[in-house]
């Protein structure tokens, strides 16, 4: 059993034998902090970021690297940087650097890693989460320039940069004429197959003497287009309602409890939106996912001109409703939300 007694973990994140697969992608990440490399994890949400990130610290300090951890969601400015980033540097390497650091500047804060590591003779990674609010800054452009300019002379130490807001990182990490550009390797992290998720979930039910056939366990994963978030949790929902024999009964009526406890968010999401934006909503649910600008779907859908869909296009994808996908198709963000439009409607 897990110390949680709990076979499946969501919205936290997973570790031990709740943490599934990402077998490739964590040594490729352990590689990187081994041997010096930058890397930049972009994905969208639900698909076990952090938890990837945790699973190679955790392999990494085995290995004697040192490893610094930092959130910085909270962070607006510069200063809440600076006083995040230290903070982090003290409680990673227990160095007693309080006094030094609260007369420090910027460049100062940003080198300690560095002298760290020269004088402990051990590489150091330091990891910053949600890395895509440094671009909301004030003089964002200037702020990144001056991580760059000392990041990338360090010898000793490499950066994991990652964060939940995919088209935001996309924009930090690809575009030329951006400081991070090339910073590092860049790691697009997909979702698990479906077969690796039976199987997981499977053994799940196993180790509770419950049990759920293949074909069922895979109906789920696709249920939630193997979000792994999502899986965990239909997974779990799932688990609650069975004895003995997981049924597609109980996987209906625990996909409409996923569905009950999103509504919320997806309320507020859509709360707001034009006539125009919620049109364009519904057909996607039609099966609409290029071809916006034409007549017919304009006509069809109501949508306006063909100079408003994109308008339409950056608000929605601000707000983290819709993505697009590796073949260019508009898609929904969340794979939940459609079933929540579904039953709106």
């Amino acid at each position: 059993m897990t110390d949680k007694n709990r076979p499946f973990e969501f919205g936290v994140a997973t570790s031990g034998e709740t943490f599934t697969d990402r077998i490739k992608e964590t040594e490729r990440m352990l590689n990187n902090f081994r041997y010096g490399i930058n890397t930049i994890l972009i994905s969208p949400r639900r698909l076990g970021k952090t938890s990837l990130v945790n699973k190679v610290t955790a392999l990494a300090k085995e290995e004697k690297i040192i490893v610094i951890n930092l959130d910085i969601f909270a962070c607006r400015s510069e200063y809440d940087f600076v006083n995040a980033y230290s903070t982090a540097i003290i409680k990673a390497t227990a160095s007693k650097l309080e006094e030094w650091i609260t007369n420090a500047v910027l460049e100062d804060v940003l080198a300690m890693p560095e002298r760290i590591a020269i004088e402990k003779r051990q590489r150091v990674v330091v990891c910053i989460d949600e890395f895509q609010q440094v671009g909301e800054f004030d003089d964002s452009i200037t702020f990144q320039k001056k991580l760059r300019t000392i990041w990338q002379h360090q010898q000793h130490v490499s950066y994991c940069l990652y964060g939940s807001k995919k088209h935001l990182m996309a924009t930090l990490f690809g575009e030329r004429n951006k400081p991070f550009y090339k910073f590092g390797e860049t790691l697009f992290l997909d979702r698990i197959g479906e077969e690796d998720w039976a199987d997981f979930i499977m053994s799940r039910f196993e180790v509770y003497d419950k049990h759920i056939s293949k074909e069922l366990a895979i109906e789920l994963c696709r249920k939630v287009e193997c979000y792994s978030s999502y899986v965990q949790q239909l997974a779990w929902l799932l688990w609650l309602q069975t004895e003995n024999e997981a049924t597609t009964q109980g996987l209906d009526n625990a996909l409409q409890s996923l569905i009950n406890d999103c509504s919320p968010i997806f309320y507020m999401q859509t709360e707001g939106l034009t006539s125009y934006q919620m049109n364009f909503l519904y057909a996607m649910l039609d099966g609409v996912k290029e071809g916006f600008t034409q007549k017919d779907v304009l006509s069809k859908f109501r949508l306006g001109t063909a100079a408003n869909i994109k308008r339409i296009k950056s608000t929605l994808t601000n707000k983290e409703i819709i993505d697009v996908d590796s073949k260019g198709h508009i898609v929904f963000a969340d794979p939940v939300f459609p079933l929540w439009l579904k039953e709106l409607k």
